[in-house]
């Protein structure tokens, strides 16, 4: 330091200090002591300049994460309440329905089946209980019919044709009608089954048990 700054920078501490109050000349100052170390000891290095130096990256592979699977929802689940509840309603209607079918009472039978049934069978009896009597034909028929309750005057072969319905097959009780009984006159008889007939004014004006399959050939009546 030179003599001139050495002046100045007395006369400046000297104006400082003029400047101060008097309790700041009591204020000790302290001092921090910091130890840096003298030396950095560095280490070199050395390598020869024929060795040939070599970058690369390592080869890193990475496999992503796999990707959510969708949310797939279970419509069966959904859809199997829904089925069964079908069913259920399904059955209860049919349990529901039942009792009123079972409650239909059944049809009764026919009264007139009933009746023809009657007829017929009453037919074949007073027919049978003929036999050997000596009559016509008509006479035998006209008889078995009033048996049955039916009211008959003295009758033509062709008039019972009257009392019932043609039917194509003949039961026991039906009517047979012959436009030509095998003597070139009109005929009448009662069918018997098995393929006969109960015949008035037969082999000699009697009542007899022959074939149905006589003369012309027959109508089957049935008397209703």
């Amino acid at each position: 330091m030179g003599r001139s700054a050495a002046v100045i920078a007395a006369a400046s501490g000297l104006a400082l200090t003029a400047g101060l109050p008097a309790q700041s000349a009591t204020i000790e100052r302290t001092a921090s002591t910091v130890s840096v170390p003298s030396r950095v000891q560095v280490d070199t290095v050395q390598a020869s300049s024929a060795v040939e130096l070599t970058f690369s990256r390592p080869d890193i592979k990475s496999t992503p994460a796999p990707e959510p699977e969708p949310v797939v929802e279970t419509v069966a689940q959904e859809v199997a309440p829904v089925v069964e509840e079908a069913a259920d309603t399904a059955q209860d209607t049919v349990q529901k329905a039942a009792p009123a079918a079972a409650a239909k009472p059944a049809a009764a039978p026919a009264k007139t089946t009933a009746s023809a049934s009657g007829v017929a069978s009453t037919l074949v009896s007073s027919a049978y209980g003929q036999i050997g009597i000596s009559q016509d034909c008509t006479a035998m028929v006209e008889k078995a019919l009033r048996a049955a309750g039916k009211s008959v005057g003295d009758l033509a072969p062709a008039q019972f044709l009257s009392y019932g319905t043609q039917v194509s097959t003949p039961q026991p009780g039906d009517l047979l009608y012959y436009s030509d009984g095998g003597a070139g006159v009109a005929h009448i008889a009662i069918y018997v089954g098995n393929g006969q007939a109960i015949h008035g004014g037969w082999t000699g004006y009697t009542t007899a048990l022959a074939s149905a399959d006589v003369g012309s050939g027959y109508v089957a009546i049935r008397v209703n």
